[in-house]
């Protein structure tokens, strides 16, 4: 297909491109009033996630509110643990909820896996068409799951946490058993994200977001691995891996070769470079919180992000935009990017 704005793809295939293309990670989300009229017409967030119609409009929101240079499907990671057959709630101001999590053997053998899981994702495929088809070849269209390890600390912890201890006591306690539900969330991975793919996504991106609560041995034990996976199994299109807060496994990291590697914002894009070269395009990594910040801070630390990573560069946060964020502080922080010339 042909896009009106092409820089993103352009860039992803080798392409000297003359700024930053950048999309923002949760911009499609509550800095925006046309999302939160949505949001209130429904009786959840999960309502929105399953409703194809709606969740392709909130979609293409920030296409038209910030100008973004890539849509990113409305969707939400832990489709995949419901597909696999374990529920979950989102509850207001707490975030999510599993009634039932992994606690065994039994547990672990009775989750549907693979192809068989993500044809119960048919809402996810059918927005995504649905984006595809109002985009009208207006930008490109990202994609994304969540990583192995970030869905197993949901499924086993029960809902979010600062430490996931009893996940990582999980490791622990049961090695053979982790690798066991690892090894069919990977596989679940790789049947939704093909399949999602094939109904018009462009590029994928998986977050690992709770990398960080481990160490660089229990990531290259438990982790790497299944990354490894997923990035030579998705060939149709270009791969972004994000591990938030994985400083201690860049290395490994590095060695998967994806397409894209996302940065938070611990990293710093210099010494990025320095060690890793040139030839690699890194996405991100600016702190969200520098966006609440004067207009003038903005500028400043946007144009020194881009001067840093050189023009191997992806423009996007170290993480998600903070809901609170001034929306007038986002539209300044896209147009800097976009009026930036290498």
């Amino acid at each position: 297909m042909q896009y009106e704005n092409d820089i993103l793809l352009r860039l992803l295939q080798g392409e000297q491109v003359e700024r930053p293309p950048i999309w923002i990670m949760r911009q499609a989300g509550r800095i925006l009033p046309e999302y939160r009229e949505i949001r209130a017409s429904l009786s959840g967030f999960k309502a929105l996630v399953s409703n194809p119609d709606m969740a392709s409009t909130v979609t293409i929101q920030p296409i038209d509110a910030l100008g973004v240079d890539a849509a990113i499907i409305f969707s939400d990671i832990l489709v995949i643990p419901e597909a696999m057959g374990l529920d979950y709630e989102l509850i207001e101001k707490r975030g999510p909820f599993f009634h039932k999590t992994i606690e065994n053997k039994d547990d672990v053998d009775k989750l549907v896996q693979g192809a068989d899981a993500a044809d119960n994702l048919s809402y996810v495929y059918e927005a995504v068409e649905m984006t595809v088809d109002k985009l009208n070849g207006r930008v490109p269209l990202i994609g994304f799951a969540g990583a192995p390890w970030t869905l197993m600390c949901y499924m086993v912890e029960g809902s979010g946490s600062k430490t996931f201890y009893k996940t990582k006591s999980f490791l622990h306690k049961y090695p053979e058993l982790s690798h066991a539900l690892l090894e069919k969330l990977t596989q679940t991975i790789i049947a939704y994200l093909k399949k999602k793919i094939s109904y018009g996504l462009e590029v994928v991106q998986v977050f690992d977001s709770w990398a960080g609560v481990l160490d660089q041995k229990m990531y290259s034990e438990f982790c790497i691995p299944y990354l490894k996976r997923i990035n030579e199994a998705i060939t149709e299109v270009p791969v972004i891996l994000f591990s938030k807060g994985a400083w201690f496994s860049m290395d490994d990291i590095y060695a998967l070769n994806s397409d894209v590697i996302g940065l938070d914002w611990t990293m710093n894009p210099k010494h990025m470079r320095e060690k890793y070269g040139n030839e690699r395009i890194f996405q991100g990594n600016m702190d969200p919180t520098v966006l609440f910040a004067s207009k003038e801070v903005i500028t400043n630390k946007t144009r020194e992000t881009i001067q840093a990573f050189g023009t191997k560069h992806i423009f996007n946060l170290g993480h998600g935009v903070y809901p609170e964020t001034p929306l007038e502080n986002v539209k300044h922080f896209v147009q800097e990017v976009r009026n930036f010339r290498y």
